[in-house]
């Protein structure tokens, strides 16, 4: 099972006593009865830095020598590994630096301040996880402090496999665990400590469909750099799994199952507006899933790890209209109106259905003989009404394009 053994997980359970809090393991009776198993929801959202990071940054920084302390530890991350980094750091009393994303939520970048104190620097830089990976790594070789990775360590995958003692312990005879994985570090922890414990249960890594790293890597056979990936999915937009977490993961993981973006997005809000609760998009990765799932689990005992709830009240409108697009009720168009007086009239009266809303309209005339193209959205109150939608803008003569059917359309104009 590589390097992530039960007697070190163990000693790390040790380790991380009164620092990390032991979360509940809590039955769900809404996803249960909608999918007709038992869904026991994980609640790492209830850390104190509202991740399961700290267990991991904490039982790595635990086990370094004061002599190695003494100069400092460094981390890069985006966001969640970078608030247990600090909590760490405050709590040891020593001095860290964290390097982040420019893109990280500004909420994110407030609590690793917060946690930290006057025990933490933050450095922004670069796009994605990657790009501040590379600068914290030139930093550790510039100033000799210690690197704190936020997966690919085996003192890290061993903190978080601490998870996976607490669900057998709350939950001996699990049919199913799904865990999000961005890079590999829950996974191969918590995976370990469970496939060893009970080899019956299923161990299903979730990742987001706009960067499927661990998909890919098990294909190629080790770990691949994807040219590019969504980074929506923060907390799991990871465009090279690690070397040393996939070691452990592809002799663990039974299937990998990608959740596209906008059913995260859907997941986000249904979890808020249905049962109060607030997660990040990682963070939902595991319930999102369950739809794909739904006839395999049938009458079986599942567990979602619900990662972390370090969401910026920012990104709601974005979360808001990702949702919609999924769910087929929100649709764009170009639509280059005929020259006529009152076409624009008719599309709103003939051609829109009685429940259609337009939620966003932009158009500019050229002169008085020439229209230039308007970019309409269109939101329906059900998605089966798109089909008479289209049907009447054939009827009426409409010149459209439909914006969401082209992903470089819709990134230039959405």
């Amino acid at each position: 099972m590589g390097e992530v053994s039960i007697e070190k997980i163990k000693t790390a359970a040790k380790n991380l006593k009164g620092v990390a809090e032991r979360t509940p393991l809590q039955k769900n009776l809404a996803l249960s009865e909608k999918y007709d198993c038992e869904v026991y929801l994980k609640r790492e959202d209830l850390q104190p830095v509202r991740s399961y990071k700290i267990r991991g940054a904490y039982n790595k920084i635990k086990s370094l020598p004061a002599k190695v302390l003494s100069k400092g530890v460094i981390c890069a991350s985006a966001g969640n590994h970078a608030q247990g980094f600090a909590y760490s750091c405050n709590l040891l009393g020593i001095q860290g630096k964290v390097f982040m994303p420019s893109t990280t939520p500004k909420q994110k970048v407030d609590k690793v301040k917060f946690f930290g104190k006057d025990n933490i620097e933050v450095i922004l830089t670069g796009d994605t996880f990657d790009d501040s990976f590379k600068s914290s790594m030139k930093a550790c070789e510039e100033g000799g402090l210690t690197f704190v990775h936020p997966f690919d360590d085996p003192r890290v995958m061993e903190g978080q496999g601490t998870v996976g003692l607490e669900i057998l312990e709350d939950l001996p005879e699990l049919d199913y665990l799904l865990l999000p994985v961005g890079g590999g570090g829950i996974a191969s922890g918590t995976g370990s400590y469970i496939k060893q414990q009970r080899p019956a249960t299923k161990l299903i890594g979730i990742e987001p469909s706009g960067a499927p790293s661990l998909k890919e890597a098990l294909k190629a056979g080790l770990p691949i750099e994807l040219p590019s990936i969504d980074k929506f999915v923060d907390g799991a937009a990871v465009q090279r799994i690690g070397f040393k977490t996939f070691e452990v993961i592809k002799k663990i993981i039974d299937d990998v199952v990608l959740v596209p973006e906008g059913k995260v997005c859907s997941t986000i809000l249904q979890l808020y507006n249905e049962e109060a609760i607030v997660v990040e998009p990682a963070g939902s990765l595991a319930i999102a899933a369950l739809d794909f799932m739904k006839d395999e689990i049938k009458g079986k005992k599942v567990v979602c790890l619900v990662s972390g709830s370090n969401n910026d009240i920012g990104r709601m409108q974005e979360i808001k209209e990702r949702s919609l697009i999924y769910e087929g009720l929100k649709h764009f168009f170009i639509v280059r109106f005929p020259q006529r007086p009152g076409a624009l009239k008719e599309f709103v009266n003939e051609v829109l259905g009685p429940k259609d809303d337009i939620s966003r309209f932009e158009y500019v005339k050229k002169n008085a003989r020439e229209a230039g193209p308007a970019l309409i959205g269109v939101e329906l109150s059900d998605p089966n009404d798109y089909d008479g939608l289209i049907k009447r803008m054939e009827q009426y003569g409409i010149n459209y394009t439909v914006i969401n059917q082209d992903p470089d359309l819709f990134q230039y104009f959405i």
